[in-house]
C-alpha cells in the first residue's frame, strides 16, 4: 500500500484499515510462532502499512490544527 492510496481515503476508512492491518498482524504473528509462516517479510510490510496509515492521519491532524491556528490569529 502506498501513501498516495491512503491519502485518497477518508479518516474513517483509514482507521478501519488500521484495525484490519492490526488483526492481520496478530494472525501473522500467530503463524510465525507456530512455524506456519513462510514469508516473514509480510510482518514487516504490514507494520510499515500501519505506520503509513498513522502518518497520514497525523499529517491531517497537524494541517487542521495549523488552519485553526491561522484562522484564530486572523480574527
Amino acid at each position: 500500500m502506498h501513501a498516495r492510496e491512503i491519502r485518497e481515503k477518508s479518516d474513517e476508512e483509514i482507521l478501519d484499515e488500521i484495525e484490519d492491518l492490526k488483526e492481520a498482524l496478530f494472525k501473522l504473528r500467530l503463524q510465525q510462532a507456530s512455524g506456519q509462516l513462510e514469508n516473514e517479510n509480510v510482518i514487516k510490510q504490514t507494520r510499515h502499512d500501519i505506520a503509513r496509515c498513522k502518518t497520514v492521519l497525523r499529517e491531517r491532524q497537524l494541517a487542521a490544527e495549523r488552519v485553526a491556528k491561522e484562522g484564530s490569529s486572523d480574527a
